[in-house]
């Protein structure tokens, strides 16, 4: 009963992931929205680092992880694990003028990893991969001394759909691969007003996207004196190469009353834009860690992105610029006592971490960069290798510089991981 129930859940949560609006940043105005993906509640705890492996939780970042996967049940050796995310982010906007907030609440991520043996799992899922939801206005006066208001609002966003495999070449060392498809529509419009004018001009554009990329995964883990425990990890996330099918309509509307007065469409086409690509580049990850199995853990990644060959054809942004990414996490966690009896607290799992973001984003030549303070509880379930996690980040993104926005954000995580074994041999006594 409780697998239909779960099987349930995930077909009625992913029609809601694949419709929600999972941004409010004036920053998914640029690119191909503001970037979802940062792993699991757990990972995102620990600053977003994703090379630590153990039996019973989802790794959506390390693929090779999927190989550690497994319960030993008596004779029996496996389980299946469903983990979901739901994360609530309460923003400020600020720049030298004014102050503004806002919030969104998304679900995160649905996932279902099953050991096949020992040392061969399996994963797949859906998650967001980039957000669009946007809405600002620009004042200026033309040459009449008019004032003219330009609105600028957006939404959509894609998603992916993954397939992930790991399995353990040698005792300690394993590989894994996941094939992402991700799809999804974003829509950027703008209407513009001029002062003692009846109408307003507007230009709407619809990009349908879809394409494919890979995240491949090494992991090295040896263990010493029986004891510790050594991590060290290189992932390859290549290039995503995207189609984008476009849509563009300009037209006019009456500013009284809002209702558009003639809609034409643009012949893309006639200017080869029809059909643009998005190819998002290679992103590598190296990550080193060390650790007691069950008791503690701590580890520091850099990612590296070569963004700036990254381009919109279709939606122009004068002011912006792409330049080489980066980012780099440290975090880790604690567990008082793994198999106490007497102290629930000594059971929970404590996480903490850090993270800083170079996206790559130069605006007007000032860098948009992401500081994240990151911390967490992983609670067990009585009776079970089930937990609930809950996390917490605090944030800071963008700057006021040259009267930019600089968001400052709290972010509430919510995850559960919950263990289950399905092929569990029938015996007779």
């Amino acid at each position: 009963m409780i697998k239909k129930i779960v099987i349930a859940i995930v077909c009625i949560v992913s029609t809601g992931l694949y419709a929600q609006n999972g941004s409010v940043s004036p920053y998914s105005y640029f690119g191909i929205g503001d970037l979802q993906f940062k792993g699991t509640v757990e990972n995102q705890m620990m600053g977003g680092v994703g090379m630590f492996a153990d039996s019973i939780h989802v790794n959506l970042k390390n693929p090779a992880a999927y190989s550690r996967m497994g319960i030993q049940y008596g004779e029996d050796f496996g389980n299946t694990t469903y983990a979901a995310g739901l994360s609530h982010n309460r923003l400020n906007f600020t720049n030298n003028i004014e102050s503004q907030g806002n919030s969104v609440t998304n679900l995160e991520y649905i996932a279902i990893a099953m050991a096949l043996k020992k040392g061969l799992g399996i994963g797949f899922g859906i998650m967001p991969y980039s957000s669009v939801g946007y809405d600002m206005l620009s004042e200026s006066n033309n040459g009449n001394d008019a004032r003219v208001v330009n609105r600028y609002y957006g939404e959509g966003g894609l998603n992916k759909v993954y397939f992930s495999a790991g399995y353990e070449l040698v005792k300690d060392l394993s590989i894994g691969v996941t094939a992402n498809f991700n799809f999804g529509t974003l829509k950027n419009n703008r209407m513009q007003t001029i002062e003692d004018v009846q109408y307003g001009a507007l230009d709407n554009r619809t990009s349908k996207v879809n394409g494919m990329d890979f995240n491949y995964a090494l992991d090295y883990t040896p263990s010493f004196n029986g004891k510790y425990r050594l991590f060290a990890s290189v992932r390859v996330n290549t290039q995503a190469n995207l189609t984008s099918e476009n849509t563009k309509k300009i037209g006019s509307f009456s500013v009284s009353s809002g209702s558009d007065i003639e809609v034409v469409d643009v012949n893309l086409d006639a200017l080869n834009l029809r059909h643009t690509e998005l190819k998002v580049p290679t992103a590598t990850t190296i990550g080193l860690g060390f650790g007691e199995d069950r008791k503690w853990f701590a580890g520091a990644e850099y990612s590296f992105q070569g963004m700036g060959s990254f381009t919109n054809d279709f939606v122009e942004a004068p002011n912006l610029k792409y330049e080489d990414a980066g980012s780099f996490a440290l975090g880790g966690f604690f567990i008082p006592d793994y198999s106490s009896f007497s102290s629930y607290f000594k059971r929970v799992t404590y996480r903490a971490g850090l993270r800083f973001d170079k996206t790559g984003m130069l605006l007007n030549d000032r860098e948009i960069n992401n500081f994240g303070i990151t911390f967490g509880f992983g609670l067990p379930m009585r009776g079970s290798f089930s937990n609930l996690n809950l996390g917490f980040e605090v944030g800071r993104k963008g700057t006021k510089n040259m009267n930019m926005i600089e968001e400052n954000y709290f972010k509430v995580n919510v995850g559960l991981s919950f263990n289950d074994i399905w092929f569990r041999k029938q015996r007779i006594n």
